[in-house]
């Protein structure tokens, strides 16, 4: 395919990705303003009243980057699996597998719909968060590029799960079971200071550590890990996810029946 035809192919899956959420957006975008702000009210005001400060900001500025973060993490992992399974289970992927398109076309097309809904999701809350509390932020690079990064890292991860999956059962099996551990040991509603140092150490395999840690500092200047090493762990994280992905399609694995 010529240049031109790949990048037809490309904002043709990626349109069809953005048209699938928008079409059913009580079902993909509604609900997470609705549960951050249950997050908000809950954690923030009501905990958060009788916690008092935490990194030298009130509690509820110290959560909503993370509940932001969590966000993100979870629309653009749940979009891209749900998505991608979907097609893999009417076998309307194998059309994409057989035809002209190059893989990573076509694996960048499912990733940047789950990215748009990433980046849309952290606008709805972001939103609804200053209904709660002032947000000052200390650089607005860091929190573009950290969304953007993580968007795409769970959005590779969702892919992964989707080819995997063999029934609609699985694609719930990793955002129940491992996911959402990991979002809530990664430091979201507490600092890593307050851990012992054991634990403080074991957190540091937790992916999610070093996205809401990073994005923490883009939002209120303050991190538990230092951020060149925060990127360089996410862009670890994303190279892998990446590479196993286009493995996983090149090979047909689990794709071609």
């Amino acid at each position: 395919m010529t240049p031109r035809e790949q990048f037809i192919a490309f904002m043709t899956i990626v349109r069809k990705e953005i048209h699938r959420y928008l079409r059913i957006w009580t079902q993909t975008l509604l609900p997470s303003a609705i549960t951050m702000s249950l997050y908000f009210v809950i954690f923030g005001t009501l905990i958060g009243s009788r916690i008092g400060e935490m990194g030298g900001f009130t509690y509820m500025q110290f959560v909503v980057p993370g509940l932001i973060m969590m966000a993100i993490v979870t629309n653009s992992y749940s979009n891209v699996v749900s998505s991608f399974y979907g097609s893999k289970f009417s076998h309307s992927v194998e059309e994409l597998l057989v035809s002209p398109t190059p893989n990573y076309v076509i694996l960048m097309g499912y990733v940047i719909g789950g990215v748009t809904r990433g980046l849309l999701v952290a606008i709805v809350v972001t939103l609804v968060s200053l209904f709660f509390t002032r947000l000052h932020i200390h650089s607005y690079a860091v929190v573009v590029l950290i969304v953007l990064m993580t968007s795409t890292l769970f959005a590779l991860a969702g892919f992964i799960n989707a080819v995997f999956a063999n029934s609609f059962d699985d694609i719930s099996i990793i955002p129940n079971f491992v996911l959402t551990p990991l979002i809530y040991l990664g430091g979201v509603f507490y600092s890593m200071d307050l851990l012992p140092e054991f634990w403080a150490n074991v957190s540091r395999l937790n992916p999610l550590v070093y996205v809401v840690n990073a994005f923490r500092y883009g939002v209120l200047g303050v991190s538990d890990v230092s951020l060149p090493f925060a990127l360089g762990m996410i862009a670890l994280f994303t190279a892998v996810a990446f590479v196993y992905s286009m493995h996983l399609l090149n090979s047909g694995t689990r794709l071609r029946q």
